[in-house]
């Protein structure tokens, strides 16, 4: 940016403005105002800072024209900002207490070399300033984009990246594990977040993102990009393994088969990216006990049971599975937990045999305390469903006198 600036002749005013419009990509209108501010504050300097200066360029010609700005009031208190009424009319006969102020033009003058470093410094300023409004508005809405850059340095872990009008910042645990990158390197990321800041648009990008992982999909897959595949969720373990839910909105197309490609050249470019990231590619359905199932491939599963109320799912598998369906340090059973939004507890057969009569002796010991029955018919109500005393309370007398065991006048005791 050129710093002639104040003393500049109209011609060469108008072309600084142009130049730095250009070199910043900011409108020259907001370059005229911050030099129109710019010499206003110099001016300010020279007549006395107790007025209220206003400077306009003219953008056509280039000319500067200073006005002193005088408002209409009944009663004069300070000369320098204020004029009377009768003598406002003079100047103006429209003029009305309140209403518009009166320009009273300025000679022009000379800037000192303090006051056109002043100048000099206020047009840097301003420019800055828009310079980093138009970079937040540029990014804020390419939030959800993928971006190419280039590595610019490294700071403490955190990776900042040009990418070409402005920089962002990968920070050390938004890149996958083990990924090296150092000054120079080309870098593909997702913008994860844009945020306005005193000293700038902060742009953060990620490498760990589950929609980084989706937009790569989308990218080298033409079905997702056409909205004819839907991406329903992604859960990932950044750098090791990912489970993705895909829906084919046609029924011709398979989801699985669209995603990996032919001999599997579009999971592998996605694989590639992500440093070998291990990736499971599942038709989702809305039955949740089918599809978690699928998710906790390639463990076998024998039994689903489902607790709607808690959003929490109980998975029998074979004992010689469990491992598989947890999965190392849990990845497995915690991605597929992820990717369902249900928390699932894993047991084995015997575990879950265990679960199930330590639940039915704890219902038959309520019973037999509570409605003050034998262990007999306490076990006969457990085993017919009912799980707390509450429940006893909103079933018909026929129902509980029909259970074997049970009869009227016992139905009725119990109900009392």
């Amino acid at each position: 940016m050129s710093t002639k600036g104040i003393s500049a002749n109209r011609l060469e005013l108008l072309q600084i403005a142009d130049a730095v419009a250009r070199e910043k990509s900011i409108d020259k209108n907001i370059v005229i105002s911050a030099m129109e501010e710019a010499i206003q504050k110099a001016a300010a300097s020279r007549y006395g800072i107790e007025n209220n200066i206003k400077a306009e360029i003219n953008p056509e010609t280039g000319s500067i024209v200073l006005m002193r700005l005088l408002d209409v009031v009944e009663k004069v208190d300070d000369f320098s900002t204020q004029i009377n009424l009768e003598d406002a009319k003079l100047r103006n006969p429209e003029a009305e207490i309140g209403g518009e102020p009166i320009e009273e033009e300025l000679p022009p003058i000379d800037f000192g070399r303090v006051a056109a470093q002043s100048a000099k410094q206020v047009i840097f300023q301003k420019v800055r300033e828009a310079e980093r409004e138009r970079h937040y508005e540029e990014f804020k809405d390419r939030v959800g984009e993928i971006i190419n850059g280039v590595i610019k340095r490294v700071e403490y872990g955190t990776h900042v990246v040009d990418l070409g009008r402005a920089e962002a910042v990968i920070r050390k645990d938004a890149l996958l594990p083990r990924e090296v990158y150092k000054p120079g390197d080309r870098v593909r990321a997702y913008i994860m977040e844009v945020r306005r800041e005193v000293r700038g648009p902060q742009i953060f990008l990620s490498r760990t993102h589950p929609d980084f992982m989706a937009n790569l999909f989308a990218q080298e897959v033409p079905e997702i990009y056409d909205g004819i595949i839907e991406i329903i969720g992604v859960a990932r373990d950044p750098g090791s393994r990912a489970k993705i839910a895909v829906l084919s909105k046609d029924s011709s197309i398979d989801p699985v088969g669209a995603c990996v490609g032919m001999r599997g050249s579009r999971v592998q470019a996605v694989v590639n990216e992500l440093q070998g990231e291990k990736i499971d590619i599942l038709t989702w359905t809305e039955d949740i006990a089918s599809f978690v199932v699928k998710a906790l491939q390639p463990a076998e599963v024998q039994k689903v049971v489902l607790y709607d109320e808690e959003q929490r799912l109980e998975v029998v598998v074979p004992e010689d599975q469990l491992s598989l369906a947890i999965g190392r340090r849990g990845q497995n059973v915690r991605l597929a937990s992820s990717l369902c939004g249900w928390d699932i507890d894993i047991l084995t057969e015997d575990q879950e045999s265990e679960r199930r009569q330590k639940e039915f002796q704890e219902r038959t010991q309520l019973f037999m305390e509570a409605l003050d029955v034998d262990e007999l018919l306490a076990q006969l109500l457990v085993t017919e469903g009912f799980s707390d005393i509450t429940e006893l309370a909103y079933v018909d007398e026929k129902e509980i006198s029909s259970i074997a065991g049970f009869d009227e006048d016992t139905a009725q005791e119990i109900q009392a």
